[in-house]
């Protein structure tokens, strides 16, 4: 028990550190798309779907096995997970054009504006949704 309640202490810690470690792949991963492929210089969108792709999974495992260190549920957490990503993604869409086409920011300085806004909620809405204790309703 004194285990597991220490593991838990620890949370907000292995959350930033995910966090951080997230950021970082998500923040990479964007621009190493545009530089390394040069039709996505071009396509930027298409860049930030496949970003966006892997980055998704790429979170959810970080924090499910490396903070809330869930078992089971798969399916209802990577569901309730991809819900706040969907989210966020869909804002992303809408916003990254207006940025980069309409206030002619670059896209890569405009996707890190974007990232820094959904680092905000996602530690209330994962620890109370997405990988809450087994039986507690939200």
């Amino acid at each position: 028990m004194k285990a597991g309640i220490a593991g838990n202490g620890r949370r907000p810690l292995r959350f930033l550190v995910a966090g951080a470690a997230n950021t970082g792949f998500g923040l990479g991963i964007y621009p190493l798309l545009l530089w390394s492929f040069a039709a996505l210089q071009h396509h930027y969108m298409l860049a930030l779907a496949i970003a966006q792709a892997v980055s998704l999974c790429f979170a959810f495992a970080t924090y499910k096995l490396g903070v809330f260190r869930t078992r089971g549920n798969l399916a209802r957490e990577f569901g309730a997970f991809s819900s706040f990503y969907l989210f966020n993604y869909a804002a992303n869409w809408a916003a990254l054009p207006l940025l980069v086409e309409v206030a002619g920011l670059p896209p890569i300085l405009a996707q890190l504006g974007f990232t820094a806004i959904l680092i905000v909620g996602s530690y209330f809405w994962h620890s109370h949704v997405t990988f809450r204790p087994a039986g507690k309703e939200t």
